[in-house]
């Protein structure tokens, strides 16, 4: 049987700043993220089996991409672990406010590459991971392509 790619659209609130960056994100600031997780696959074969003629249930697919992604980033504010907004987030931790801070620079590009390590490391084994899309405005966004990666 073919391969079949399935996609399923996610949507976030995350608060976010550069550090050391040149322009204005330097500043803390908001996006609603769209997300776009691809993957590909066989349908199953197996007439008795209850996912019949599916590559992976969207179901499935969804909890994958909250536990991993939505419920951890949606309106939490990322920092750049060695940020010298650190203390900016510490305050907001004990006011009880969500706050992650990141090995990486929080920027679309290196989020697509963290949330496909994660969603990489939880979908079965005859599924892969084929592409992310992190639309953070109208006009802007940052794909990851496992083909570019291989």
């Amino acid at each position: 049987m073919s391969n079949i790619r399935i996609t399923k659209q996610f949507s976030f609130e995350t608060g976010h700043a550069l550090y050391g960056y040149d322009g204005k994100c330097k500043n803390v600031h908001g996006h609603s993220y769209k997300l776009f997780v691809t993957v590909i696959g066989k349908p199953i074969e197996d007439s008795n089996n209850v996912k019949y003629g599916m590559v992976i249930d969207f179901t499935d697919l969804k909890k994958i991409v909250k536990e991993e992604i939505v419920d951890v980033f949606d309106h939490a504010t990322v920092f750049n672990k060695n940020t010298p907004h650190l203390e900016l987030a510490n305050v907001l931790k004990q006011r009880g406010h969500n706050v992650l801070l990141a090995d990486y620079q929080p920027t679309s590009e290196c989020m697509v590459i963290d949330f496909s390590e994660k969603i990489k490391s939880r979908l079965p084994k005859n599924i892969e991971l084929h592409s992310i899309k992190l639309q953070e405005t109208e006009t802007s966004f940052a794909e990851w392509y496992a083909s570019d990666n291989n």
